[in-house]
């Protein structure tokens, strides 16, 4: 991910510096000698948040201390979403720390743009390594080089954590406040009408010639949903986890956290999969498993037989295809692609989709 645009590091940091001795006093008691050090930016992945990993050394009764931290920033710039709940996320972070998936420590949030100018959240760094985004991890970069059996593990591993969030009571967690009852009935009709506003918001009126198409196809076949929503992480793919020797140790970004069946998490790591290799002209690693193989182990770890798969594969297909408008629009923006570039639909996302349009037999 790019350096958050625009921000004065030096000025972060010791602001930062400046507000850390009250929260760490809270968690360590007397504290001081309070030094933040270098910040930098993640590299090779995300798009949405401003994303800084710092340390912090300080001294508490006991000795010195070491915490490695990551700070999650509202946007000062351009939203690639409508609007930013820094604190539902926290929440979520929170909730799960005591459960079976893995999650960095919640330490801290400001909700005020008080102190770095824009509202932000701290969390606690894992060690792990994540499959790059860019250049694509079946491209390039460390996932390349392990072997096939380790690439199995960490879709073995994937699958596991969506398994594993599957099962999480949500409400009982206190996550019933990501349910959106006021956008429609159920948590699908709910997802729609949220994705059909965002178009809105970025297209003021224009359409997409892809999601024009599998929008209202989608609102018009809605599936039945099997039981009580569950967690939904939204983002749920293999470049949203941290690993060690193939084995999950955190779930990162939680922006699109919803309460939706759980096809729609398994449909989306599809989709993404689908994306980095046929979409993007890459062959699949040895050692990942393809379609079949993938729903057959995902049954095998849920006890029970995937559903409407390929409805919730094309509703991913239409949100990647809005989010990437969204991103075209910001690289625009940036200087990044020309005023005149048509990659808002015409990019390898919408291309794919528009493929599974031809596929299903609605285009």
């Amino acid at each position: 991910m790019p350096a958050p645009l625009g921000r004065d590091f030096e000025l972060t940091r010791k602001q930062l510096e400046d507000w850390l001795p009250g929260r760490l006093a809270e968690r360590f008691g007397d504290v001081s000698d309070v030094r933040v050090g270098e910040l930098g930016g993640p590299e090779a992945t995300g798009f949405s948040s401003d994303t800084l990993l710092f340390d912090v050394d300080f001294r508490a009764a006991e000795g010195p201390r070491r915490l490695g931290l990551v700070a999650r920033i509202r946007p000062t710039r351009m939203f690639l979403f409508p609007e930013y709940d820094l604190a539902a996320q926290f929440r979520i972070l929170s909730a799960l720390e005591p459960t079976d998936v893995p999650v960095p420590p919640a330490w801290w949030q400001e909700p005020s743009g008080d102190v770095i100018g824009s509202p932000f959240y701290l969390m606690g760094r894992v060690e792990g390594r994540t499959p790059s985004d860019n250049p694509p991890y079946n491209a390039a970069g460390w996932v390349t080089e392990v072997e096939p059996a380790e690439r199995t593990a960490i879709w073995r591993s994937y699958l596991e954590t969506l398994v594993a969030i599957r099962r999480l009571d949500a409400r009982a967690l206190g996550l019933g406040f990501l349910a959106k009852p006021e956008l429609g009935p159920t948590p699908v009709a709910q997802e729609l009408a949220y994705y059909r506003r965002y178009l809105d918001w970025i297209y003021a009126g224009r359409e997409h010639p892809t999601v024009s198409v599998s929008l209202p196809w989608l609102e018009a076949n809605l599936p039945e949903e099997s039981g009580p929503p569950c967690l939904s992480w939204g983002d749920a793919r293999i470049g949203n986890m941290l690993f060690q020797q193939g084995r999950c140790v955190a779930v990162l970004d939680w922006e699109m956290a919803r309460l939706m069946d759980p096809m729609m998490d398994l449909a989306w790591g599809l989709f993404l999969e689908r994306y980095h290799t046929e979409g993007s002209k890459l062959e699949r690693l040895p050692g990942f498993l393809d379609r079949a193989r993938t729903i057959a182990l995902y049954e095998e770890l849920a006890g029970e037989p995937v559903r409407h798969l390929e409805y919730y594969e094309l509703l991913a297909g239409m949100r990647f295809s809005v989010i990437l408008t969204r991103l075209a629009q910001q690289l625009m923006d940036q200087g990044f692609l020309p005023e005149d570039s048509d990659f808002e639909w015409n990019n390898p996302v919408s291309n794919l989709h528009a493929r599974q349009l031809v596929e299903m037999g609605i285009r």
